[in-house]
C-alpha cells in the first residue's frame, strides 16, 4: 500500500494528493488489530486516534510535539511488536537521534528509505504515515495475520419478490386514483368497457341469435340522420397521464434517437481528437528517449551525487546525537567550574581582607577583659572562703576550750 501511495504521487495522478488519507486509514485498522489501544494508550493516558491523526493538513489542530512523541512510542512498539529489540524513546531524548534510530530498524527489516529523515521530526506527514504503516505490516506479517477478501452471502429471491408485489400494489393503486379521480369531461366522453360489452355478445344473446340473416327495415336517410346527430357522442378521447408507461417508453425512443444522432457527430471529433493525442504522444515519447539517451551520463551522475548526498546526511544526523551529548557533558562542567571559581573568588577576598583580623583583636581584648573580671571574682570567693575557715576555726577553739575547763569542786576543801 506504501508502495502504490509513492507511484500515485510520482505519477502525479489527481488522488496522489488524497492517498497519504487512504494509507492512515488502513494504518488504523492495522493499530487496531493489533491492539494497540490496551498496549499504548492506556499505558500513556492518551486518547484514541482520529482517522486522519497523522496526516498534515491545515484542517486538523493538532500539537506537533505530541504527534511526534507518539509517533515515536508507537514506532518503538511496533518495532518491538516485529520481533526486533528496541528501547521506548522519552520526552526528553533527542529527536534527531530518535529519527535516525527508527529509520536504521526500518532498513534493516528491507525497506527502502529515499527521504531524509528531517521529514519525520514533524510528526504528521505522508513519510510518517508510510513508516509505521511498513512497521505494522511487518508486526501482522510475524504475528501470521493478513487480511482476505470480504465474502458476501448468496442473494436471496424473496426480496424481489417483495418487491415486485409492492411494485403491483403501487401499480394498482395508481389506477384505483386514476378511476377515483373527478373530471370535467367524463359527460362527453363514452366508457370503454360498457361500449366493448356492447359490441360483444354474451352468451345469452349469442343463444337467441336467429338463424336468417336479419334485412333492415330502416330508411337510409333516416339512418344517416340519426348517425350525424350520435356522431359527436361517439368519439373517444384517451386522457395523457404522465405516469404512463407508454409515455415513458415514446420519450425513450426519442432520447435514444436524439443519442444516436449526437453519437455520429461526436464519434468524428472523438476519432480526429485520438489521431492528433496519439501523434502528439507519438512525437513526446520520441523526444523523450531522445533527451534520455542525452542525458543518460548526467542522470546517472546525479543519482550518484544523490546518494552520496543521502549518506553524508545520515553520517551527520548520527554524529549530531554524539555532539548534543557532549554538548550537555560540557554545559554540566563549565556549570561546575563556575562553582568553584565562585568558591576560590569568596575565600581570596576573605584572605585578602582586614575584617577577620579586627575580630580577632577585638576577640583578644574581649578575652582579656573576662580574665580579669574572673580573677577579681576568684579574689573575692578566696577572701570569702579564708573568712569562713576562720570563722570555723575560731568557732572549733571556743569549743574546745568549753569543753576543757575544770568543774568546780565540791567538798570540805573548796
Amino acid at each position: 500500500m506504501a508502495d502504490e501511495g509513492r507511484r500515485g504521487e510520482e505519477d502525479g495522478g489527481p488522488g496522489a494528493v488524497h492517498q497519504v488519507f487512504v494509507v492512515m486509514e488502513s494504518l488504523l485498522e492495522k493499530l487496531k488489530v493489533l491492539n494497540y489501544e490496551e498496549e499504548i494508550l492506556a499505558k500513556h493516558n492518551m486518547k484514541n486516534l482520529s482517522r486522519h491523526y497523522f496526516v498534515s493538513s491545515p484542517f486538523l489542530a493538532v500539537n506537533p510535539g505530541e504527534q511526534f512523541f507518539l509517533f515515536t512510542v508507537i514506532a518503538a512498539w511496533l518495532i518491538n511488536e516485529a520481533g526486533r529489540p528496541f528501547t521506548a524513546p522519552q520526552e526528553h531524548d533527542e529527536p534527531n537521534a530518535t529519527v535516525s534510530n527508527i529509520l536504521s530498524e526500518l532498513r534493516a527489516f528491507g525497506v527502502k528509505v529515499d527521504f531524509p529523515p528531517s521529514k519525520l521530526k514533524s510528526g504528521s506527514g505522508e513519510f510518517v504515515c508510510l513508516v509505521l504503516d511498513r512497521l505494522a505490516e511487518e508486526a501482522l506479517k510475524r504475528k501470521g495475520f493478513s487480511f482476505r477478501r470480504p465474502d458476501y452471502p448468496a442473494e436471496t429471491t424473496e426480496e424481489e419478490s417483495v418487491v415486485e408485489d409492492d411494485a403491483e400494489l403501487t401499480l394498482s393503486k395508481v389506477e384505483e386514483e386514476m378511476i377515483e379521480e373527478p373530471d370535467d369531461e367524463e359527460e362527453n366522453v363514452m366508457d370503454l368497457e360498457a361500449l366493448k360489452l356492447r359490441t360483444c355478445p354474451t352468451d345469452t344473446e349469442a343463444s337467441s341469435k336467429p338463424e336468417e340473416i336479419l334485412e333492415a327495415t330502416v330508411d337510409a336517410a333516416e339512418w344517416s340522420l340519426e348517425v350525424e346527430r350520435v356522431l359527436p357522442q361517439l368519439k373517444v378521447t384517451v386522457r395523457t397521464d404522465n405516469k404512463d408507461w407508454r409515455i415513458h417508453v415514446e420519450q425513450m425512443h426519442q432520447h435514444r434517437d436524439g443519442i444516436k444522432s449526437s453519437l455520429k457527430e461526436a464519434t468524428s471529433y472523438l476519432d480526429r481528437l485520438q489521431e492528433d493525442v496519439g501523434k502528439t504522444l507519438e512525437k513526446v515519447s520520441s523526444r523523450e528517449k531522445y533527451i534520455n539517451n542525452q542525458l543518460e551520463s548526467l542522470i546517472q551522475e546525479y543519482r550518484g551525487a544523490q546518494a552520496k548526498l543521502s549518506q553524508a546526511k545520515e553520517r551527520y544526523q548520527q554524529a549530531s546525537g554524539g555532539v548534543t551529548e557532549r554538548t550537555r557533558v560540557l554545559a554540566e562542567i563549565s556549570e561546575e567550574l563556575e562553582k568553584v571559581k565562585q568558591e576560590m573568588e569568596e575565600k581570596g577576598s576573605s584572605m585578602s581582607d582586614g575584617a577577620p583580623v579586627v575580630k580577632i583583636k577585638q576577640s583578644l581584648t574581649k578575652l582579656k577583659q573576662e580574665i580579669i573580671q574572673m580573677d577579681v571574682r576568684i579574689g573575692v570567693v578566696e577572701h570569702t572562703l579564708l573568712q569562713a575557715k576562720l570563722k570555723e576555726k575560731s568557732n572549733m577553739t571556743r569549743d574546745m576550750n568549753a569543753t576543757n575547763l575544770p568543774e568546780p569542786a565540791t567538798g570540805p576543801f573548796a
